[in-house]
Order: structure tokens, then sequence, then C-alpha cells
């Protein structure tokens, strides 16, 4: 039977665009080329959906396994686990700037108050104090993280189960006027031929 594209790549492509909107706002250029990437595997799988391709669909599913690795490492930076350190790593802007997520300063009711004549900012830099937020911007990211690994998962079944699908459909198709042992007989030789007259 014809499978019809199930909304699994579709909504994988909505939440990796929504992640890229907001770290390109932040200035995130790590998590920004790993987005692209990933928008470019989920257009993959959506193409090898559309076009019965498995073999499209498994290098998606492959990626989608490199992808929750990739937000696993994102929510153990985001909770400093081990000898990571958000002061001190600025692994997300390649270090080539102070910049964090965006969500540090735009969150949910955050109140920014910037700290004016202070010492402890780098040349062309402020420091603002972030008070009132009722998330920490550690936790959004890690929620945002959570929810990728939760859709790449899902994602990673359906590219299984419907490349596999397409791989049985390959192998039982049989085509028109099939080669089976009732289907296809080769033409006899005669002994000799009939011939005709013409007339013209």
């Amino acid at each position: 039977p014809a499978l019809t594209p199930a909304p699994s790549p579709a909504l994988l492509q909505v939440a990796a665009l929504e992640r890229q909107i907001f770290d390109f706002l932040g200035y995130q250029w790590a998590p920004i080329l790993a987005n692209f990437l990933h928008i470019m595997a989920v257009i993959l799988g959506i193409f090898g959906t559309i076009q019965y391709r498995s073999r499209y669909l498994m290098m998606y599913a492959v990626w989608l396994v490199l992808w929750v690795g990739w937000n696993a490492f994102i929510i153990c930076f985001y909770l400093e686990v081990g000898r990571l350190s958000q002061d001190r790593d600025f692994i997300m802007t390649f270090n080539t700037s102070l910049h964090r997520s965006w969500w540090m300063e735009n969150g949910p009711g955050c109140l920014v108050t910037p700290v004016l004549n202070s010492n402890l900012a780098p040349e062309d830099h402020h420091v603002i104090t972030v008070s009132g937020c009722l998330l920490d911007y550690q936790y959004i990211e890690v929620v945002s993280s959570a929810t990728q690994i939760f859709l790449a998962l899902f994602g990673f079944v359906y590219a299984c189960y419907v490349s596999k699908v397409f791989l049985e459909e390959e192998d039982s198709f049989d085509f028109i006027g099939g080669f089976d042992s009732y289907g296809y007989q080769a033409p006899q030789k005669t002994s000799h031929l009939q011939l005709q007259p013409l007339y013209t």
C-alpha cells in the first residue's frame, strides 16, 4: 500500500526553523550551523518519503542519531555538567564573542537593568543584571534541546519504518508481464516458413 508522508518530518522542520531563529537572535554560531545541517537533513527525509527513496531515509536516520548527540551536549553545556562552564567556555559562539542565549535577556518575565560605569565590562560591551525571570534561560535551552531529542527519536523510528516498507515493496515488485514461470514464454521457432502470396 502507498504511504503518505507522516507529519514527523514536517514537525521536525518547524521545530528546527523555530530554533534557528532564536539562535540567530543570540548570535549562537555553532547551533546555527548545526540547525542549518539539520534543516537540510529534514528536507532530505521529506524528499525520500515523497519520492519513495529508502536510501535518503536511511541517511536521514543516521543524521538524527548525530542530532540527538548534539542536543545532549547542549543540555550538558547549559547544566554545566563536568568541566563545562558557561562563564569560561564560549563554544556556542566559536569563542568569537561574549554573546549568550537570546533567552537570557528576553525570557518570560525577565527584567534587564544596565549597570552603568562598570569596570567589569570589556571594551565595547556593557554589564547588565537580569532579574524576575519566571524560568532561567538555561532551562529554556534545556527544554528546547530535550524537545528536539524527543522529536528526533520519533523521526528516527518513522524513518526506519518507512524505509523498511519501501525496501519490502521494491523486493516484492512484479514487473508488467512478469518473468515468473507462467507469465513469460520465449517465442517458438518453426521448422519451416509458410509463404503467402503477395498481391500488389
